[in-house]
């Protein structure tokens, strides 16, 4: 009966090595070939995708690869003004948001986003929509891959191409041609603010006829983006 058990603890502890050296190399693998190489989708361009196939919402998706030096510096700094200011010197995560999102928590009160870029780029391109503890941890987990395999500016990149800014409008090159209908580097601040300020809920907040309250979190963003100046990962160019 010992030796049974000898074995079977075994056998289990070599399949446990496995699946962690798979799950390792199906995460790795992938996040550092995109250090050079342009994701070809998102698991939330997947799932509009498959909403489409099962008779879902009809409207076409869109998407066009702009490279980092195309697309305009207002709109880059618009989005690290909206939606993640610590961006060019945190690890991954934003620890005074997470914890005052955790206060508000506590107290009752409606939780404001405490996701950096990073960690959004995480959950659009591998992850599904959601709150719970489960998603949050592998989206922590890749968060950290990426801050290790890539450059600021490399994630910003993705980021601002796989960002969706509408209803089945996902990246800066679909928006700015369907949306604004200019190239992406001649947007300008005021268009890069208007782009932001739809991220956080792009299914509702419109950037064709704003409404009353995208145009006051315009306005916010365009004194953000003074107040920010230009990082410095906006002036370094990078392979």
């Amino acid at each position: 009966m010992t030796v049974r058990r000898s074995r079977f603890g075994s056998f289990l502890w070599r399949w446990l090595v496995r699946i962690v050296v798979a799950w390792l190399l199906l995460t790795i693998v992938p996040i550092f070939a995109m250090r050079w190489l342009n994701p070809p989708t998102s698991a939330f361009m997947i799932r509009d995708r498959v909403q489409m196939w099962l008779g879902g919402d009809s409207h076409p998706l869109r998407q066009r690869w702009v490279p980092f030096r195309q697309i305009s510096s207002y709109v880059k700094r618009a989005v690290i003004a909206s939606e993640d200011q610590k961006f060019p010197d945190h690890f991954g995560f934003d620890f005074d948001s997470i914890a005052n999102a955790f206060d508000e928590r506590e107290k009752g009160e409606r939780v404001r986003g405490a996701s950096t870029i990073t960690q959004q780029v995480a959950k659009n391109l591998f992850l599904w929509p959601g709150q719970n503890w489960i998603r949050k941890g592998i989206e922590a987990y890749l968060t950290v891959i990426i801050e290790i395999c890539w450059s600021k500016q490399r994630t910003l990149e993705i980021y601002l191409n796989i960002a969706e800014f509408g209803r089945g409008v996902y990246g800066v090159g679909a928006a700015s041609d369907g949306l604004l209908h200019k190239s992406p580097s001649s947007l300008s601040a005021a268009d890069g603010a208007l782009l932001a300020a739809v991220l956080p809920n792009p299914q509702r907040f419109r950037v064709v006829a704003p409404s009353a309250y995208v145009r006051r979190r315009q306005a916010w963003i365009l004194r953000q983006m003074q107040h920010l100046g230009t990082p410095a990962i906006l002036r370094v160019s990078f392979p």
